[in-house]
């Protein structure tokens, strides 16, 4: 799950980062609204955090430009402004959900895993795909009713592909929802990530889709 963080304070903003890459998350931040407009423009990201006040332009008018450019990401709006006023304007401006500074990082955590789950159209928490589910609220997964274990980049990928399950995803879809910005990518790292996976759910779990992509299919192991 890939992430922009929007927060002019670097200090928080880097709290923030850390927390939620600790998480699996995969973050990117910009510092003021002329850079927020512009990556949600131009780059793929599952869900952005959002602070209203922001240097060059505010929280309010970066959100206004993502949606009239139908840019769909799913957005929490993050700021110390507490008041209904500032609620309403975001809201109407197309914002998904509010959280009030000071704040509990494990809330933020929660919302933010509600906000991708539900933008992938999955009512329930607990998502299944053959034997193999997905608790997208704990970021947990079972196999035969077993937890899997995995390293942070394996659950970056399985997550990608169990919120989108016998659909297929693009491989730069997944190189961007997996590696950071600035992370050194070898050309064939993705495919090793792959092979792991299928040596945990299966052989035929992950179907190679030749010239587009991966898919998740029901035939996880049972």
């Amino acid at each position: 799950m890939r992430i922009l963080l929007v927060e002019d304070d670097d200090d928080l903003s880097s709290r923030i980062a850390t927390a939620l890459r600790a998480e699996n998350f995969v973050v990117d931040i910009a510092r003021n609204g002329e850079d927020a407009l512009h990556a949600g423009l131009t780059e793929l990201f599952d869900v952005a955090v959002l602070d209203l006040g922001l240097p060059k332009i505010d929280g309010v008018t970066v959100l206004k430009g993502w949606r009239d450019s139908e840019r769909n990401l799913p957005v929490l709006v993050l700021t110390a402004r507490d008041g209904w006023p500032d609620k309403v304007s975001s809201f109407k401006a197309g914002a998904d959900d509010f959280l009030a500074k000071p704040f509990k990082i494990e809330e933020l955590v929660l919302r933010l895993r509600a906000l991708v789950r539900r933008s992938t159209g999955h009512a329930s928490s607990r998502v299944s795909c053959g034997a193999l589910v997905f608790d997208a609220q704990l970021g947990t997964f079972e196999l035969n009713g077993l937890p899997v274990k995995l390293t942070a980049l394996e659950w970056r990928v399985l997550s990608c592909l169990m919120l989108r399950k016998e659909t297929v995803v693009d491989r730069r879809e997944l190189n961007e929802r997996v590696y950071d910005g600035d992370a050194e990518v070898d050309s064939n790292s993705l495919e090793v990530i792959i092979a792991r996976l299928r040596k945990k759910l299966g052989a035929d779990a992950i179907e190679t889709v030749r010239g587009r992509g991966y898919m998740l299919s029901a035939a996880v192991s049972s």
